[in-house]
């Protein structure tokens, strides 16, 4: 499981002016939630990037005024304008107390499908499971190796460890391995070119000397 470390420095509960100049100073508020108490600190915006914009999910080692937090990234506002983030949340991790996360799904293995020409079309990116902080991954890996044309995986198809419970619906497809318009056209091509053969093996000779009268 991969953990990030960020470090943070105490402030006062937040307050608009303060947040402003925060900002001001390319520095990011934050509340840490879920402890005996709420922890707000502040954290150099650069420091988050390997947080946010990251496909993975990761756990944080929050470090504030000598302290450590073992925590994710629960939410995040980000500026409409300029897209910098503004403020984050983050959620502090209990042994043995259940969370909710979403993790990222990526697929592994030949699909037979993809050899004969198809395009693996994602349907989902993530999902949500619920389990405790032990239990957690960074990404779920899902085999793909037996899909043909026009099949698909679905969630009920994962492999999870047990104390892991996906909440997403079971039916749902992950992926599925769609068939080209192209190799569409030309199948039904070769269906028709098919077709056409069986209709001309079934002209009798008497019918063809009629039509040569």
């Amino acid at each position: 499981m991969n953990v990030i470390a960020l470090s943070g420095t105490a402030r006062t509960a937040d307050d608009s002016p303060s947040a402003s100049a925060l900002r001001r100073e390319n520095k990011v508020p934050g509340v840490l939630y879920g402890g005996a108490k709420n922890v707000h600190f502040s954290v150099d915006s650069l420091d988050l990037r390997s947080l946010i914009y990251t496909p993975s999910f990761n756990l944080v080692d929050l470090e504030v005024d000598g302290q450590t937090y073992r925590c994710i990234l629960k939410d995040y506002q980000m500026h409409p304008v300029t897209d910098n983030v503004e403020h984050i949340d983050m959620l502090a991790l209990q042994d043995g107390r259940p969370l909710k996360v979403d993790i990222p799904v990526r697929f592994s293995g030949a699909a037979p499908g993809l050899k004969a020409g198809g395009t693996l079309v994602q349907k989902l990116r993530k999902v949500q499971v619920k389990t405790t902080p032990d239990k957690l991954v960074n990404v779920f890996d899902v085999d793909i190796s037996d899909l043909e044309l026009g099949q698909s995986v679905r969630v009920r198809d994962m492999k999870v460890a047990e104390g892991v419970q996906i909440m997403n619906p079971e039916a749902i497809p992950l992926a599925s391995i769609e068939i080209p318009r192209a190799l569409k056209a030309a199948e039904a091509a070769a269906e028709a070119e098919a077709a056409d053969g069986v209709e001309g093996e079934g002209v009798t000779e008497g019918e063809e000397a009629s039509a040569a009268e």
